[in-house]
This record gives C-alpha cells, sequence and structure tokens, in this order.
C-alpha cells in the first residue's frame, strides 16, 4: 500500500522537535544539532531553547541543592522543596511546549527565548 500523506515530512520534522523539547534529555541532540549547525532555522530555535531551559534548570537546581546541604535543617526543607516545584516546573514548560507544537501553535518562552537568541547572535560575531 502506498502512502500518500503530504504532511508526513511535516510529522517527522515535529516529531524531532519533540525530542529537543524531552525534558532532561533533549538537550543532548538539541546541542548536537547547534553545534553542527544542523537544520533549518525552526530546529536552531527550539535547539538554542531545550538547551537554554535545560541549563537554567540545571544551574538553579544545583544552587537550591547546594544551598539546601550547607543551611540549617528548617531551610532545608524549604529549599530542597522549592527544589522540586522548580523541576516540576521544568518538565510541566516542557511538556506543554510539545503541545503547542503539535497544535501547530508558536513554540517560544517571552524570556528565555529572547536570551537564546541574544546568545546566539553574539556567539556568531
Amino acid at each position: 500500500m502506498k502512502d500518500n500523506d503530504p504532511f508526513k515530512e511535516q510529522k517527522l520534522n515535529k516529531f524531532q522537535l519533540s525530542i529537543y523539547l524531552l525534558p532532561i534529555v533533549g538537550w543532548v541532540p538539541a546541542l548536537w544539532t547547534l553545534y553542527w549547525k544542523k537544520g533549518d532555522r525552526e530546529q536552531q530555535s527550539v535547539s538554542r531553547l531545550s538547551v537554554t531551559l535545560t541549563l537554567t534548570w540545571l544551574l538553579v537546581y544545583v544552587i537550591l541543592w547546594l544551598g539546601a546541604a550547607q543551611t540549617s535543617e528548617f531551610l532545608t526543607l524549604r529549599l530542597l522543596y522549592l527544589n522540586g516545584l522548580l523541576t516540576s516546573g521544568y518538565i510541566l514548560t516542557c511538556l506543554g511546549l510539545m503541545i503547542r507544537l503539535w497544535q501547530g501553535k508558536s513554540v517560544r518562552l517571552p524570556g528565555i527565548s529572547r536570551v537564546a537568541g541574544e546568545v546566539a547572535r553574539k556567539k556568531d560575531m
């Protein structure tokens, strides 16, 4: 049976972009795409967003975790709770971006997409 789906390539592209947006592990293929300068403009943009979002989450996660290890028990519980909220927010943001991608909507975050674009422009200079 012949596959006559004219949007098959578009679905494959959305699947690839979804892989970039996977929480915690999606930054690896996204960084690969950025390093080798592969993909179209949309793939580069989503890759930058994924790497920036993951690195931001990781940096704040490590800071809160180290802070919890160095403070009193009173603050430790609060910092670890805040860390859990941050991680949950990061995962929900990634999943929300994946849903927006499959709905055909813009995959941008107001502050983070702008920062990711600025870093890319400065790197190219």
